[in-house]
């Protein structure tokens, strides 16, 4: 069947937009039809939403559950090119209801993320005789369930001997889709998914009679609900991503790491890709890097405005070094970057050295170190150093030579900015010290230390206040070095509910907790001395440094995340 013209708009609707909106809104994919005619009308998407339904005559559905029994009714591919999902309505069903349920008499309810057209109920008739009811839902919701219900490409992998074909795709009715473009539809898939649900890496694992695929989405892993034949194309969907990154696809026994340019929906991605060899087959992780995304400001990291006081006073120093620390994924780069665009101007020389260069800054000359050719972050630096900069931004110091010539670079009339890794702000003193960098540059060099760490942020939709006690309250503040004084009074605090919006997770995103250090002549005599990080960090605290742990309260009282979660991220660190 050859695709139709898309179903015009309900008449209450069409007079509410000119002849462009409309088709803008029946232009764009069903699940992104909502959002385009919210952005038209000018409303949020839930009065949208409930505007589409008034206006097609349906109902909206809350809290969606998936009909189990009615899973195998409709084709996977049917269900992602139409956006609909067979959902439970009522009461859970008796004996005698899902009797009838079996029955070719039982209504099939549907929840879709758009009013159904000619052509859709026409493919459902194919395929089963129960009468349809339409029910309208939150888009990202049905997505969701989908997911959860067929996998991530199951539509791309499905058996070739369906009856179903999408309409969208069908240029000739005796087109047949062959195996390798149904895995290149598949990989596709996967990353556009990842890039949806905002992952950061994507890990391709294969186990024993599976292939697993997770998501890193707010730090977490998450696994991915993958389509039930999925093993059989295990060997296809690897040979793909090597491909894609331009890797030797007959060496099965060594690591490999390439890269991957991808674009889709508008979306370009540079993915780094690396692949080791384990005892079933080569697993695969892929780091997405967006290089069109929103840079944050310093308000979006989550600074408080004490906080961003403190480092604004550094940022406007002629030299010196100022440090980011924290663990892999805690957003130190994305904290970089919300310094330089602070001091961005035409009066200053701006020269970044990365790898890889996440965000880009207009007006800031950025480089990529390229270790394969002999350009790391050290000989870079070096080079750096005699194009006359005011600010330069060292991606990470690893070695004791970046370390040294950043150290000289910052006392010979630069502002340096970098990153280590250490658990803490103190820590990164007794790092570079450790290095093999003289304590006496160290803190000549060293003007602030700021840690960082990410936790999840509470969904704004559907967090309420609940109760807590005070026994629970007093024991976690002693975890993370808070004053049990600070519990007196406090009965209720914001937890996760979980709703369609936040896919019933609770959290959406991502916000910064900080711990910022700064030298003073008592400091300045302890690094000398070369005193432990726990006797430096006992120094800041006396002199006002707040730590993690209190920062992490602050955003507890302010109801912008949990205690469970401040708990998890900073005594995991801590470990």
């Amino acid at each position: 069947m050859l695709a139709s013209a898309p179903a015009p708009l309900p008449a209450a609707l069409a007079a509410r937009l000119d002849a462009a909106q409309a088709q803008a809104v029946l232009e764009a994919p069903r699940e992104k039809r909502l959002a385009v005619l919210a952005a038209a009308l000018g409303l949020a998407e839930p009065e949208a939403l409930q505007a589409v339904a008034d206006a097609a005559g349906l109902g909206v559905a809350s809290n969606l559950e998936p009909d189990p029994g009615a899973r195998g009714l409709l084709p996977a591919r049917l269900v992602h090119d139409y956006q609909v999902i067979p959902i439970r309505h009522g009461p859970p069903p008796g004996p005698e209801a899902e009797a009838d349920a079996a029955s070719a008499r039982a209504p099939l309810h549907l929840a879709t993320a758009w009013p159904p057209d000619a052509v859709m109920t026409d493919w459902l008739r194919t395929f089963t005789p129960r009468p349809p009811v339409w029910h309208l839902a939150v888009p990202e919701r049905v997505h969701q369930l989908i997911i959860e219900n067929h996998g991530v490409g199951s539509g791309s992998l499905e058996d070739g001997d369906d009856a179903y074909i999408a309409p969208e795709t069908v240029s000739s009715t005796e087109e047949v889709v062959d195996e390798d473009a149904a895995v290149v539809r598949f990989v596709t898939d996967v990353i556009s998914q990842a890039v949806e649900d905002q992952a950061t890496d994507i890990h391709w694992e294969p186990q024993e009679g599976q292939l697993r695929i997770r998501y890193r989405v707010d730090g977490l892993l998450v696994p991915v609900p993958v389509p039930e034949n999925l093993l059989r194309f295990q060997d296809a969907i690897i040979s793909r991503l090597k491909i894609m990154a331009r890797l030797n696809i007959s060496e099965r026994r060594l690591p490999q790491d390439g890269r991957i340019n991808f674009k889709a929906n508008g979306t370009t991605l540079d993915i780094r890709v690396s692949t080791i060899p384990t005892i079933y087959a080569e697993s695969i992780s892929l780091r997405l890097l967006n290089q069109k995304k929103e840079a944050y400001t310093m308000d979006r990291l989550g600074m408080s405005a004490a906080e961003q006081a403190q480092v604004t006073q550094f940022l406007d120093y002629p030299h010196g070094i100022i440090l980011v620390t924290g663990p892999t994924g805690s957003g130190k780069s994305t904290t970089l970057n919300a310094f330089l665009r602070k001091i961005n101007s035409t009066d200053l020389r701006i020269i970044t050295i990365e790898d890889p260069i996440e965000y880009e800054v207009p007006g800031v000359n950025q480089m990529q170190v390229r270790p394969e050719i002999g350009l790391s972050f050290a000989d870079a630096l070096r080079h750096v150093l005699r194009q006359d900069p005011d600010v330069i931004m060292v991606g990470e110091i690893r070695d004791k030579d970046t370390a040294e010539i950043a150290i000289r670079a910052s006392l010979t009339g630069h502002l340096v900015f970098s990153t280590v890794h250490t658990n803490d702000a103190p820590g990164a003193i007794t790092r570079l010290v450790d290095m093999g960098i003289e304590p006496f540059l160290v803190a000549s060099a060293i003007e602030l230390v700021m840690a960082q760490r990410l936790v999840r942020r509470l969904c704004p939709q559907c967090s309420r206040p609940a109760p807590v006690t005070k026994v629970k309250l007093v024991e976690s503040l002693a975890i993370l070095g808070c004053d049990a004084a600070e519990a007196e009074g406090i009965t209720l605090l914001n937890a996760p509910v979980g709703c369609d919006r936040c896919r019933g997770t609770g959290y959406r995103g991502r916000i910064g907790i900080f711990e910022i250090f700064r030298l003073n002549d008592e400091m300045h005599e302890l690094v000398l001395k070369r005193e432990s990080t726990r006797t430096l960090a006992e120094a800041a605290r006396r002199h006002g440094m707040r730590t993690l742990g209190q920062s992490g309260w602050d955003k507890v009282k302010g109801g912008f995340t949990t205690l469970d979660e401040v708990l998890r991220v900073i005594t995991v660190a801590e470990k």
